[in-house]
Formats: C-alpha cells, sequence, structure tokens
C-alpha cells in the first residue's frame, strides 16, 4: 500500500469542467491536491502524457491510475483500487 496522502487534481483557470469536479470531490470529503497546468511545464506535459497529446483537464493522478476528465464514480473506483486509505468513511 502507498503512503499517499492526496490525490492529484491537475486543473487550469477558468475551466467548468474542473470546478465542477472540485466541488464534488469537496463534497465527498476526498483530499486532493491542485496543480495548475499552466504555471508549470511538467504537470502540462504530464497531463498531456496521459490525454492523448491534449491539455485537457480535469485530470487526476491516483496512485498508478491517471483518469482524463472523470465521474465522481470513476474516481472513487480508482481510489479503491489504489489508494483505498483515503476512500471516505461514510
Amino acid at each position: 500500500m502507498t503512503s499517499q496522502d492526496h490525490i492529484d487534481f491537475f486543473w487550469r483557470p477558468g475551466c467548468g469542467f474542473c470546478m465542477s469536479l472540485e466541488r464534488r470531490l469537496k463534497s465527498a470529503d476526498i483530499p486532493f491536491k491542485k496543480y495548475n497546468i499552466y504555471e508549470n511545464n511538467r504537470h502540462r506535459s504530464f497531463v498531456m502524457s496521459v490525454a492523448n497529446g491534449n491539455e485537457t483537464v480535469p485530470t487526476l493522478r491516483i496512485g498508478s491510475t491517471s483518469l482524463v476528465n472523470p465521474s465522481l464514480g470513476q474516481v472513487m473506483k480508482a481510489m479503491a483500487d489504489e489508494v483505498p486509505h483515503l476512500v471516505p468513511i461514510k
């Protein structure tokens, strides 16, 4: 098991899909850290490496899994598989 204490959330300003997913993650008490792809070329390059060369956001990295514009259900499944210790208990 990993000692990861959050999921990585790659976003860009003005992205409505990013804001919507961020609200859902907060509502579900999912710990995440945001990375603005316009402020760091390494973050932009990562997103492009998992999004077929595009700067598609939101992109999440959950353990060894990357998700491009995922639903909350996809996020929860990836968390259960990759970082079960982060799945909120309700």
